[in-house]
């Protein structure tokens, strides 16, 4: 559920100058009034609205037992001069530009909320570099659970409403978000914010004809659930709805009847959730060093991106590749961390899904070639606009003797697995293909 402890609104039957005066709000404009929207900020340096903001989250955690509470808007609060201009705010006591009432305020409600209902989350829509918003408060931190990745977000909508012919250019956009992830405890947000106002439906923003359309959805969607991060899609994007949100009306359900693609849209979704939970390596180190891994990221002519998914034990282990062009990819050479046959267990481009059903026909074998700073790679055929993922048809020895208690087995000679490189080594990928952009 979310909570806006930021601002509330001017209404004279509501909180507004609750007995004539500022109750609730400050007094001068420059630190109780937001110029943007209009509304009034509450006045955190009074232990009584202090109080009454943390009652009413303790409320709704006891007496409706809601399981997490995002905070809306959480930069506004954090800065005295969020949107203001010179001499439009007043410093705090040290001269800076920091709202301290506030940072108190929420550090004492994520603590709060933290031991008086353990388990129950605590998630910030927080759009600025403010530090350890998801770290402890003993550790100079905020306290909360989570905070929405809005770098993420932008950049990866941004890079997908682009022409896939100019996508090489623009590779980072993908790729940078690895270079902060570990910073905090991030959700992937692909919200109501983004789908409103204006901006039109995920699939509206989506480049191309019906086809390149929702091959771009399903190759979004993908992306986002196997990339690292907790994540947050807003009603409407698993059926590709055409129409942005409207909060007066109801989902366009009819739509599933409407020809093959967002049905197909619907059961990707739910065949991604199935993958999900069952592969620990996609959740279990979310936020762990060692749960993600580029195995290459940089073939940006080929707008081809591919990394590895694992659990600390590689009891649960992925690979995905994805092919951000509309053209296919033949005999493309990758590498992998470790020999075997790779099962196919995901492809976005499925028949069912409303693809070409272009794939890998199950599985492919990794062969003793290094490639990509692995010492095994193997050839594979990329469908178009699509994401696939791979899992080895066995587990790993050190993991299956971990899984079954064996921890005195005698360990074999380990992987060498040199992930931990951006850059690709000089193994190229062998491409044909006669469709052209």
């Amino acid at each position: 559920m979310t909570g806006v402890p930021a601002h509330f609104p001017r209404d004279d039957w509501a909180l507004a100058r609750f007995d004539g005066t500022a109750l609730y709000e400050h007094e001068d404009p420059r630190k109780g009034a937001h110029q943007d929207w209009g509304t009034l900020i509450f006045n955190y340096g009074r232990h009584e609205v202090v109080n009454f903001l943390i009652a009413n989250a303790l409320f709704w955690c006891d007496r409706f037992h809601v399981d997490g509470l995002r905070v809306d808007a959480v930069a506004s609060m954090l800065y005295l001069d969020y949107s203001r201009k010179p001499g439009q705010w007043i410093p705090n006591k040290f001269g800076g530009r920091e709202n301290l009432e506030a940072i108190d305020f929420l550090r004492q409600f994520n603590h709060l909320v933290h031991t008086e209902f353990p388990g129950v989350m605590t998630i910030a829509e927080e759009s600025t570099a403010w530090p350890q918003v998801s770290r402890p408060p003993y550790l100079g931190g905020l306290g909360f659970s989570f905070k929405w990745n809005m770098g993420w977000m932008h950049d990866t909508l941004e890079y997908f409403k682009r022409d896939p012919v100019h996508r090489k250019y623009h590779q980072n956009d993908l790729t940078f978000a690895m270079l902060y992830h570990h910073h905090e405890n991030f959700i992937l947000p692909l919200s109501h914010d983004e789908v409103v106002h204006g901006k039109g439906s995920l699939l509206a923003r989506m480049p191309g004809d019906d086809w390149q359309k929702f091959a771009n959805l399903r190759l979004l969607l993908g992306y986002q659930w196997l990339f690292p991060g907790k994540n947050l899609l807003f009603m409407g994007g698993e059926i590709g709805q055409r129409a942005e949100w409207n909060a007066n009306g109801e989902m366009d359900w009819g739509l599933l009847q409407a020809g093959p693609y967002h049905k197909g849209t619907q059961q990707f979704v739910a065949d991604l959730n199935k993958l999900y939970l069952a592969e620990p390596g996609l959740w279990q180190s979310d936020y762990d060093q060692t749960g993600f891994a580029w195995i290459d990221a940089s073939d940006h002519e080929n707008s081809v991106l591919s990394f590895g998914r694992r659990d600390p034990e590689r009891v649960s282990e992925l690979v995905v590749i994805l092919n951000l062009t509309p053209v296919p990819r033949y005999k493309y050479r990758l590498g992998l961390p470790r020999p075997g046959r790779w099962v196919e267990v995901l492809n976005s481009d499925a028949a069912v899904y409303g693809g070409s059903n272009i794939g890998n026909l199950g599985g492919v074998m990794a062969e003793d070639v290094d490639c990509h700073n692995q010492s095994f790679s193997a050839e594979f055929t990329l469908p178009p606009m699509s994401i696939i993922a791979f899992k080895p048809e066995q587990v790993a020895p050190t993991a299956a003797a971990t899984r079954s208690g064996k921890r005195d087995a005698k360990p074999q000679k380990p992987v060498e697995t040199k992930q931990e490189n951006l850059i690709s080594s000089s193994c190229l990928p062998s491409i044909s293909s006669s469709k052209t952009l």
